[in-house]
This record gives C-alpha cells, structure tokens and sequence, in this order.
C-alpha cells in the first residue's frame, strides 16, 4: 500500500530519484519485517503515514502562515476581545524602554547596563536568535551567561540562582550601557572548522566556536570565569510548552530509564521566585526557569536592567557602583500590568501548522527521524493539562522535546552548570516551526550558540547520550539524508 501511495501520488518525480527511494524504503521495512526486536523498528507502518491532527502541531491554536510573520501570530482559537489583549502584549515586546528621568513614565528605567532596549531586539520578529557572522559584529541576538566555580559557602545562592555570578560583571555580560555608563565588555567568536565525512563519503564540515571577551568596562574578570554563549530561541507555543503535565515530564525520564539506548534525562530542579521553593523547570537552554512569567522577569532584568514584582533588583553588582546609584525607572520599574501582557503575549504565540506532511518523502524522513532514535528525547507529542489560559487546554500537540536534560557530550558542554545540570546537559528544545528559521530569522543557525549553520550540522554535533542518534545518520546515504532534513523542515 505505501509503495503503491507514494509512486501513484507523485508520478513526475524522476525515474532515478524513485528508484532509490524505493531501493531504501523497502529496505528499511524489509529489516524491520525480518528483524522486528531492532531499534527503531517499533510500529513502523504508523510511522510511515500521517497521524490525525499531526497537521497542526499546536492543536487549534496553529495558524497558517508560512512567510516572515510566521511565529508572531496570536492563537488561532483567541476570541476578537483576547486578541486585543495580545496586540497589547505585543506593543510592550516591540517598542523600545527609555532612560529613567525625573518625570517617570510607564516604559522608563532603561540599563544602566543591558544587552537590548526592547524584547524583540533578541528575538526579532520572534524568531530565533544568532551568533555574530564577523568577529567585529556586535553580539545582537546572543547573550553570554558568566558565573564562577561554587564554593562549600555558596549553597544559598546555588539554590536560589542555579549558579555563582561572576563578582564584578554578575550573571550575563550586558555589551550596551546608557550615557555616562561603561558597557562591561564585547563578545568575539572565531571559528575553527572540522571537517568530517558521512559513510558515503559525503563531505561534511562543522565550525567549532572559540569566544573571548574584550574591552572589559570594569576591571579583569574572576580567573575561573565560565562563559556559556546563548543565542535567543524563538518564541513560538511556549504557553502549550508550559502547559504540558510534570507527570508527562516524569513519565518521559522514566520511559527512557528503562528503554535499552541509554537515554537518561532528568528535570531540571529550580527556583520559583513567586513560590519561594524548589520546582520543575522547563524554560531556557538548560530548563533553568520554571514558568514563563520568571522567564520574563529575569529577561527584564538581566537583558535591560529593569526590575519587576518577581525579580526586584537587576545585574548591577557591589563592584558598579555608578550602575547602582543611577536613577530607576520606578519601584517595580516594569508594573504588575506591563508584565501581565507581556505574559499573555509570549504564552499565546501560535505554531505554524506544518507544511507538506504527507509527501512520500516526509513520511520517510519521519521513519528515518525514529529509526535513528531521534524521538527518544524529542518526544513527538502531548495532549495539554489545564493551563492558565482556556485557550491552550486540553490540546494535542507535536512540540517534538521532552522538556529534559541530557548529556550531549564534551563538545558541546560548556563547562557550566545550572542547578542540577552540569556543564555538559541541555535542555532537548522543541523541534515546532524550525522549518521556518530561514523565512522568519533569515539564517539556519541552530543550537545553543548557534555554532550549526544547518541542520544537518546541528545533528552530527550531537554527542554524549544522543552519539548513537549521531551514528545512525552518519550512515545515512543521500537520499536518506535529505528525506530527514525534508521531514524536519516540514515541522
């Protein structure tokens, strides 16, 4: 039945091109025929069609949309009165703060110190974020965490931040400084490159990132300084990916306890600011927030040096004392209204529905993205808990992530820890919309710091728990390749 689907459905696509998907796709059920028990074999007739509602990866909050205005969509399901609220919402992330003065308004308080003077200077157009593409580019759209090894007399701040601030610069490097205010350093990358080969030969080359900070406003940093560089994510369904079940998040480590690939994510243990105690998180590259309003917060704060109900102070550190004695915008400079829209807006972000599902080609990249245990970690989908909006409730989604930490090996670490991940864990991101990066972010650059110009390079940088993944798509042949990256661009 497949094999007659695909060829009758798509008559045009040339002889020689037919014949290797034929060659591998029987292949490929062939083996799973004789040898059901190996890996990625599992319910292979229903990996090779679409399943009801795969379609619309975030339930009935997709939109369809497709060109550079992709990801900064309302849900679908809002009603006319919620969607005047999200345009709200959208004004506070798009327009800029200003500088604190005498005569105080809603959006002043600005810096001293900070990376951007408005949300979507990271994420534009709600996209994703990049490197910089020159050595002497500013860093835009990436921010560098700072923080130094933990001592036996830190255990308070470990549990309350996740990490030990660097003492003179604090948590992040902040690159831009308002009149009178020194930044406090600019980020270089360089690149070296890797070449590597697919068992076919096929070239394939990876940039490995060196950074260094330069120009530092404040003196020289801790000696033991850890650098981790932080490409902004885009900002698409993260109210669904908030509204996902612990116990989903629980069940996804469990299930990957006890399989045989020795998978083996955790949660991540995190400060709520609001609770005042320990709980799950799931936002940021290492799931080091626990909800998207202290996400928020400490975006304000750390990335425009304004303060909130949730988080009343920024990153000025004992060291700045010209940042400490500035003028503030107001005690919180954000007010618990601003905040409230800025919520609603960033948890009612529409996923795109997903493009060219049912080709034969998708289909087969789909049983190749499972066969090579991809799905292990980006765990396909999810049915919603209750969430703080009705509208995101009760959905089925396909955010492709299972919300965890997971070793990705040395080459990817980045020798810092936060909470209880370590310098080589992260957070498996959501696969939802990536098709898209190009039109809405106009680049591919893909993992935590953007080192992967495509996604291809993105795959073959995995390392540690997902080697094995790795593996099996360094043996991949052409064909196969571009049905995996065709089925990933479908999402």
């Amino acid at each position: 039945m497949l094999k007659r689907h695909v060829w009758h459905t798509f008559p045009t696509v040339p002889l020689a091109t037919r014949q290797r998907w034929r060659e591998s796709t029987v292949s490929f059920f062939l083996i799973c025929a004789l040898f059901p028990a190996l890996s990625g074999c599992e319910k292979t007739e229903e990996l090779a069609t679409l399943e009801p509602g795969e379609k619309l990866s975030g339930g009935a909050t997709s939109v369809a949309k497709t060109d550079s205005n992709a990801f900064s969509m309302p849900s679908t399901n809002l009603s006319s009165l919620r969607r005047m609220d999200f345009f709200v919402g959208n004004g506070f992330f798009r327009n800029p703060w200003k500088v604190a003065s005498v005569q105080q308004n809603a959006r002043d308080g600005l810096g001293p110190l900070f990376n951007t003077d408005t949300c979507q200077g990271c994420h534009i157009k709600d996209g994703r974020g990049h490197p910089p593409t020159d050595v002497d580019e500013p860093a835009v759209s990436m921010l560098v965490r700072l923080s130094i090894n933990p001592t036996a007399a830190d255990t308070y701040q470990l549990e309350r931040g996740g990490v030990v601030p660097e003492p003179t610069y604090g948590g992040q490097l902040q690159d831009a400084a308002i009149a009178g205010h020194r930044p406090e350093g600019r980020v270089r990358v360089e690149y070296t490159e890797i070449p590597m080969v697919f068992s076919d030969r096929s070239p394939i080359s990876l940039r490995k990132p060196q950074m260094r900070i330069d120009s530092l406003g404040y003196g020289p940093m801790h000696p033991e300084t850890q650098l981790s560089a932080r490409i902004a994510p885009p900002m698409i369904g993260l109210g669904l990916l908030e509204a996902i079940s612990e116990d989903d998040l629980r069940a996804n480590a469990m299930q990957q306890a006890e399989s045989s690939r020795r998978i083996s994510g955790k949660v991540n243990m995190v400060w709520d600011d609001v609770q005042g105690k320990t709980v799950i998180g799931r936002f940021g590259w290492k799931a080091g927030q626990p909800n998207l309003n202290q996400q928020n917060s400490h975006a304000f704060a750390g990335d425009m040096g304004l303060t909130s109900r949730v988080l009343a102070r920024d990153d000025c550190t004992k060291h700045q004392t010209a940042c400490q004695q500035a003028m503030n915008g107001g005690t919180p400079e954000v007010r618990d209204s601003i905040l409230a829209s800025i919520l609603f807006y960033t948890r009612n972000l529409a996923v795109p529905m997903r493009r060219d599902v049912a080709t034969p080609q998708t289909l087969r990249g789909k049983a190749l993205f499972h066969q090579a245990g991809c799905a292990t970690c980006h765990v396909p989908s999810y049915v919603t808990a209750e969430a703080a909006e009705p509208e995101l409730s009760q959905q089925k989604i396909y955010p492709y992530t299972d919300l965890l930490l997971h070793d990705m090996g040395d080459e990817l670490g980045d020798g810092r820890g936060e909470y209880i991940a370590d310098g080589n864990e992260w957070r498996t991101p959501p696969l939802w919309g990536i098709g898209l990066t190009q039109q809405v972010s106009g680049h591919t650059f893909f993992l935590h710091d953007g080192r992967a110009r495509n996604l291809m390079e993105a795959i073959i940088w995995h390392g540690g728990e997902a080697r094995g993944s790795r593996n099996a798509v360094l043996q991949f042949d052409q064909a196969q390749r571009e049905a995996l990256i065709n089925f990933l661009n479908s999402l």
